[in-house]
């Protein structure tokens, strides 16, 4: 069983910057597609970014294009969510998921298709 770790979160000012880190607490990450969703206090669980195996093209949600980037460098075990120009909106709890091998090609945004899940990293944005 994969467990997934994500470090980085904090506290931010608008405007400011965080990157989120996530790995694997044993191992590797895998031949996987990897990703970032977030849950806002009272809301539902919402997709982020995502990016296949070979770090090719990247989804996003429409509402972080532009100020978010994820990456991942498969030789450190590591998957990356840089966040630019913090919104208050932003504040969550951010998690990273990691698809079995069969979608590794791929960069879904549903739930449903990330088998492994951390238990996420806490970011609050100050307005």
């Amino acid at each position: 069983q994969v467990q997934l770790v994500e470090s980085g979160g904090g506290l931010v000012q608008a405007g400011g910057s965080l990157r989120l880190s996530c790995s694997a607490s044993e191992g590797t990450l895998g031949i996987a597609a990897m990703a970032w969703f977030r849950q806002a206090a009272g809301k539902e669980r919402e997709f982020v970014a995502a990016i296949p195996w070979s770090g090719g093209v990247a989804a996003y949600a429409d509402s972080v294009k532009g100020r978010f980037t994820i990456s991942r460098d498969n030789a450190k075990n590591t998957l990356y969510l840089q966040m630019n120009s913090l919104k208050p909106e932003d504040t969550a709890l951010y998690y990273c998921a990691r698809t079995l091998a069969a979608q590794a090609m791929r960069a879904p945004s549903r739930e449903y298709d990330y088998a492994h899940w951390g238990q996420g990293t806490q970011v609050t944005v100050s307005s």
